[in-house]
C-alpha cells in the first residue's frame, strides 16, 4: 500500500502550465488535444498550443482555476473548476462535433460550480487523491457562495463514474456522443451530474491526509 498521506494541494500558476494541459488531455479523454490541433499554427504542436491556453488569465482552461496535487514536488493530479453564471452564446450547430454534448449540458449548468476537469496520473490512482481534489474543489466553491456542482462524464468511463456517484454526485441529464475522433472512441451518452452540499455540515474529508499550500 502506497502512503499518500504526504499529499500537497495547491492552487496552479503559469509554470504549471505544461502540467496543466497534459492532464486536461487525460482527463478530456484526448478531445482537448484533438482540438488544439485544429486551432494550433503550421509550426506549432498541438501541446504547445494548449500550454499557451493553460497560461492564459482568463477563459475556463487558465491555470487561475486549477488546482495541482503534489508529492515531492511531483505533479500527480489536478482538478479545473469554476463558476457557470450564465448559458453558453452561439448554436449549437456552429461547435465542432465533439464538444456539442458537453455545451448541451453546460447550458443546463448555469448557477452551479463547474468541474471542467479531474485528472490523475496512472500511478497514483486508486488512492484517494481525485477524491482530495474534489474535497478541495467543494470547500472552493463554498467560500464563493457556490452549494451546487456538477461535472460531466462520458457514460462508458465507469471509474471516473463510480467515483463521482461515491461522491454523492447523480444523474441529471444525458446528451448523445455525436463524435469522439481518437482513443477510447467513446459511443453512447455523455452524463451530467450534480451534487447538492449539505447546509450545515462540511464535505466528507479526503480519505487521505494532505497539506494545502496557501492561495
Amino acid at each position: 500500500m502506497k502512503d499518500f498521506s504526504d499529499l500537497n494541494l495547491r492552487p496552479a500558476h503559469t509554470g504549471d502550465a505544461v502540467n496543466l494541459a497534459k492532464f486536461i488531455d487525460t482527463a478530456g479523454e484526448g478531445i482537448p488535444r484533438w482540438l488544439w490541433a485544429q486551432s494550433a499554427k503550421p509550426e506549432q504542436c498541438p501541446l504547445d498550443y494548449g500550454i499557451s491556453r493553460a497560461k492564459r488569465d482568463t477563459g475556463g482552461f487558465s491555470y487561475k482555476n486549477a488546482i495541482l496535487a503534489e508529492r515531492f514536488g511531483e505533479a500527480v493530479g489536478m482538478a479545473l473548476s469554476y463558476p457557470i453564471q450564465s448559458a453558453p452564446e452561439g448554436t449549437l450547430d456552429d461547435l465542432p462535433l465533439p464538444v456539442i454534448p458537453f455545451v448541451a449540458l453546460e447550458r443546463l449548468s448555469v448557477g452551479t460550480w463547474y468541474v471542467n476537469a479531474l485528472a490523475v496520473t496512472p500511478a497514483a490512482r486508486g488512492f484517494g487523491v481525485g477524491t482530495a481534489l474534489m474535497g478541495e474543489v467543494e470547500r472552493i466553491a463554498r467560500r464563493q457562495g457556490f452549494d451546487r456542482l456538477s461535472i460531466q462524464v462520458y457514460a462508458q468511463n465507469h471509474g471516473a463514474l463510480r467515483l463521482y456517484q461515491r461522491l454523492g454526485y447523480s444523474l441529471s441529464a444525458r446528451s448523445p456522443v455525436l463524435l469522439h475522433p481518437c482513443p477510447p472512441y467513446y459511443t453512447g451518452d455523455v452524463l451530467l451530474l450534480e451534487k447538492q452540499l449539505p447546509e450545515t455540515t462540511a464535505s466528507a474529508p479526503p480519505q487521505i491526509a494532505t497539506r494545502r499550500s496557501p492561495a
